[in-house]
């Protein structure tokens, strides 16, 4: 059973799509958002959620008062169990109709466009980024994901971009003006997290360890 962690909406059960989706586990989800939010980075943000299945990780923000998030999954089935959760945990009603959103398509194909219509929520810019792969995605494939947010206006100034991988996969390769300040183990899975930098030689956050 998968569910909400804290917040608004802690403890509402969430609906998982068959198939290869891999849900980020509880404990996963409540050492990362107590990080967040010591951060400043649930309360009142913009959170985009790439290869969202269930939408865990941006419910999760959004129980924790994210002003708007997005959710991103090309599978039917995936983007069907994004919006029942919306529904389910009450998280759509608080939001209001676009502040939480639902978009079935490649995430590609999003990110190599710039924010606007079913994301017009983050035309400002997306203060959190959560992205959150098929473990079989190729490095290459996730470089270009990292490297359009950047290039096609999807984060706001000193947005944080946290991208979760299986612990055998290399560090992504990061994009100038995305600086990596943090890696976190848990298990098998590793997460890692990095800063939009005015200046790809600028300093980052001390790297938390």
């Amino acid at each position: 059973m998968t569910r909400l962690v804290a917040g608004r909406a802690g403890g509402r059960t969430l609906v998982v799509p068959r198939g290869a989706t891999r849900p980020t586990s509880e404990r996963v989800r409540e050492a990362l958002f107590s990080r967040l939010e010591h951060e400043g980075l649930c309360d009142g943000t913009r959170v985009l959620d790439l290869y969202a299945g269930s939408g865990a990780l941006g419910l999760e923000a959004a129980s924790r008062g994210a002003a708007a998030v997005v959710l991103v999954d090309a599978g039917r089935e995936a983007a069907g169990a994004c919006r029942r959760n919306a529904e389910g945990t009450g998280l759509a009603a608080a939001l209001g109709g676009d502040g939480l959103v639902v978009v079935e398509q490649p995430v590609e194909r999003v990110v190599a466009a710039t924010p606007g219509g079913a994301t017009a929520a983050l035309a400002p810019g997306a203060d959190l980024v959560l992205v959150d792969p098929p473990y079989d995605l190729a490095e290459d494939a996730l470089a270009r994901v990292l490297g359009d947010l950047v290039a096609h206006g999807w984060l706001a100034p000193a947005a944080v971009v946290v991208v979760e991988r299986a612990r055998r996969t290399p560090e992504p390769t990061w994009p100038a003006r995305l600086e990596r300040y943090a890696e976190k183990r848990y298990g098998d899975t590793v997460l890692w997290s990095a800063e939009l930098v005015d200046d790809p030689a600028g300093d980052g956050p001390a790297d938390a360890g």
